[in-house]
């Protein structure tokens, strides 16, 4: 097995479920030499998530901020505020989504349905720059 390692940084990003597919791919390509993988992305940071979702209808992305901001911001209880309303929110929401993906490389490509994209969701109001670790296994 042969083991491929990068890391990239996406620029800032506002609040809002992003498709970064292109960078991911363009990062992908840059590194790849491999047939059959397993590609991991993690992203370095706790109040941002990675995400598989719709890449096609932009309304998807903005329903999907629009609900985890309705079940998680503005709650009275939350005690971790130093950095901001936001915050508690932004550790919550990373929590639930996960800052991780695993994908398929055939061919020498992702293996995503027609409709799949990579999303970073960025759950601060003024969040800086993003790492994210990319990791390839395989033949």
């Amino acid at each position: 097995m042969k083991i491929l390692q990068k890391t990239f940084r996406l620029p800032p990003f506002s609040r809002g479920f992003h498709l970064i597919h292109d960078i991911v791919e363009r990062e992908f390509a840059a590194l790849n030499r491999m047939h059959t993988a397993t590609l991991h992305l993690f992203l370095k940071h706790t109040s941002a998530s990675l995400a598989l979702g719709e890449n096609a209808d932009p309304s998807v992305r903005v329903d999907l901020e629009n609900y985890f901001s309705d079940i998680v911001d503005d709650k009275p209880y939350f005690t971790h505020t130093l950095e901001g309303r936001d915050d508690m929110p932004a550790h919550i929401k990373s929590t639930i989504i996960g800052v991780s993906l695993t994908l398929p490389v055939t061919d020498g490509r992702l293996n995503l349905g027609i409709w799949q994209g990579v999303y970073l969701c960025e759950h601060r109001e003024h969040a800086g720059s993003r790492e994210i670790v990319m990791t390839i296994m395989g033949e």
